[in-house]
């Protein structure tokens, strides 16, 4: 049985300003002129896409996603998640009904708009994922998550290109896809690997706060890989247009998280 959101009150620590993390444009029609002529198209081999999706799927990549519960913390906080049956409905919810519907549809945007070399295209969705976010919480995490990757940017193949673009402020979504895109890793290894890396960090939140054992927190995994093949799915089949999401519980878990008095995560 899917977690009902308890009567929550509105949290009292002040909203982050929004000079501090909203997204600046800076007008470089020139300088993405320059991009496209000196980009290429890179062609991996098999073990090639594999390994650099390995590589970005991994916990050890410098992004700080371990920090972060996105809202599962206050979940079972308030009790709507006490063990493992619990835990799974919570994170292929948020996966199924939040993830699949509204940040996909635009982190397939951002790897579509690369590869085509659409960088206003790309502007414009990074600017959606960040006006999307639906509390303080979850934007800080979004764009100090992006401003990591961006550090990154050079280590990868063609990656250093993506600083000459005219976005002073990326999301995490949008650089991730970015990143993968051109350097040559395709779209579904690319989304999975990005989607497995956030079942693990959710089942690894789980597994410390609630707490369960690891057997669970494997157990964890093993059920919703299905729920990841059905998340690409809904992604594809919806329009960037009308990506959305009406996740009243999860926007009022992480809410209230702000002001949650003792806590591991900062989501």
């Amino acid at each position: 049985m899917s977690p009902q959101p308890s009567k929550a009150h509105e949290s009292d620590q002040p909203a982050l300003k929004d000079s501090q993390t909203k997204p600046q444009v800076v007008s470089s029609s020139v300088a993405d002129a320059e991009l496209s002529e000196r980009l290429g198209n890179p062609m991996l081999t098999q073990t090639q896409s594999l390994l650099a999706a390995l590589h970005l799927a991994s916990p050890a990549l410098p992004v700080g996603g371990f920090a972060y519960s996105q809202g599962l913390e206050q979940a079972i906080e308030d009790r709507w998640v006490t063990q493992v049956d619990q835990a799974y409905v919570w994170i292929r919810d948020v996966l199924l009904l939040n993830l699949a519907r509204q940040e996909l549809p635009l982190w397939l945007a951002c790897h579509r708009a690369v590869l085509q070399q659409e960088w206003a295209a790309l502007v414009t969705a990074n600017q959606e994922l960040y006006a999307l976010r639906e509390t303080a919480e979850f934007r800080l995490e979004s764009v100090q998550m992006g401003h990591s990757m961006t550090k990154l940017f050079a280590q990868w193949p063609q990656g250093a290109a993506l600083n000459a673009l005219s976005i002073e402020q990326w999301t995490y979504p949008a650089s991730y896809a970015a990143l993968a895109a051109i350097s040559g890793v395709d779209e579904t290894m690319a989304l999975t690997a990005y989607l497995w890396s956030w079942v693990e960090n959710q089942a690894l939140a789980a597994v410390k706060i609630i707490p369960l054992g690891q057997i669970d927190g494997q157990t964890l995994l093993h059920r919703l890989k299905g729920d990841v093949e059905r998340a690409i799915e809904v992604a594809r089949s919806t329009d960037p247009a009308h990506a959305g999401s009406a996740a009243f519980g999860l926007a009022l878990a992480s809410a209230r998280h702000e002001s949650q008095y003792s806590r591991l995560f900062r989501s």
